[in-house]
């Protein structure tokens, strides 16, 4: 095949490959406002079958002991694996955590949102393998491109991996925190090799370094805020099991995490306002820096409502999903503007 027509296809197959990263992270979104993470037991089957029952009647009566046990092994084996790795603290607090010999209940709605979720990762997985053959187009002129289309395959199979090790834990807090970052990592490596691939031997703008400084800022603090945000449910998910059926309580029971969480979202929009007005300085109206910067802003401000939303309407499920893709979308736009405005600090020219 042509090497240009594979280049070309690279480019759309990683583009597409993005767009089903900030799918499955929706529908982790939607895994995790509806309660649905432990829909499917075990892993990678769903009650030990390829396509999962929707009676409880197609279920052994031994399911709940037999998943109990399995679950327990498994983490067992994690456990050790965290000793040798010197995370002995992690290791305490997972045999010592009684709720994983809790049961779950068969809820078929559940268990099909949770199967749906893991046929999407399944998808994303293909789609970044082939991402990753169709790369080595690039292997003349751009290593890079190769390499780390390779590395994400890795990491989204260690992935894979560690979504069991969330499944056995029964949702152990830190380990949720760890995937939605390992997801965000995917993500990125997916938007870098894109942006690579898109201005491979294209020459570069200049730009004053401050603007790159406050970019990079930007996106430290939108990744901290997503992990306050992922606290915040945890803490949430703790509270909901005393407090069930109240909902209106949970948000202000959440405890210091929630009210950090509120701060750093102030932050993320001030230091972005402050990003907006540098970009609209250097760069033209029509330019690909001040459209990123546009869409983050408009990101920013529906991630606003939504968390209105979450905080004084009881956390319906359709803002939580929402807020974590808002978050991702955000997260992404800053990451490619930020390869965007490194790229023009580096290269010639002008910045209009």
């Amino acid at each position: 095949m042509n090497i240009a027509v594979s280049q070309k296809r690279f480019q759309k197959i990683n583009l597409i490959t993005i767009v089903l990263l900030f799918v499955l992270i929706l529908a982790g979104g939607v895994v995790r406002s509806t309660g649905s993470g432990m829909g499917c037991p075990d892993w990678p089957k769903c009650f030990g079958c390829l396509v999962p029952p929707t009676n409880v009647s197609q279920l052994p009566k031994d399911y709940k002991q037999k998943y109990v046990a399995e679950r327990l092994a498994k983490n067992q084996r994690f456990a050790k694996t965290l000793d040798v790795f010197g995370f002995s603290d992690l290791a305490i607090r997972l045999r010592q955590d009684k709720s994983i010999l809790v049961p779950e209940e068969f809820n078929a709605a559940k268990t099909w949102v949770e199967y749906i979720n893991r046929l999407l990762g399944e998808i994303t997985g293909m789609a970044l393998l082939i991402t990753a053959i169709y790369a080595f187009s690039y292997r003349k002129v751009n290593k890079a491109i190769v390499a780390l289309s390779i590395f994400n395959v890795v990491l989204v199979g260690f992935q894979a991996w560690f979504g069991s090790i969330v499944v056995s834990t029964n949702l152990v807090a830190w380990t949720i925190t760890v995937h939605m970052l390992l997801a965000l990592a995917i993500l990125a490596i997916a938007i870098l090799t894109y942006h690579k691939a898109k201005t491979n031997g294209k020459p570069g703008i200049k730009t004053t370094p401050i603007i790159h400084i406050i970019t990079l800022i930007a996106v430290i603090i939108s990744v901290t805020q997503i992990i306050f945000g992922t606290e915040v449910r945890e803490k949430i998910d703790a509270v909901s099991t005393r407090l069930r059926g109240y909902r209106d309580g949970w948000v202000n029971s959440a405890g210091q995490v929630f009210f950090q969480h509120r701060d750093v979202a102030l932050l993320v929009l001030a230091v972005n306002v402050m990003l907006y007005a540098l970009i609209r300085r250097h760069f033209s109206r029509h330019s690909v820096q001040q459209q990123l910067m546009s869409f983050t802003f408009l990101i920013i401000m529906l991630q606003i409502v939504t968390g209105i939303i979450l905080s004084y309407l009881a956390l319906p499920p359709f803002a939580q999903a929402s807020h974590i893709l808002l978050s991702s979308l955000m997260f992404g736009a800053q990451f490619y503007l930020m390869l965007n405005l490194y790229r023009s600090a580096n290269g010639q020219g002008v910045s209009k």
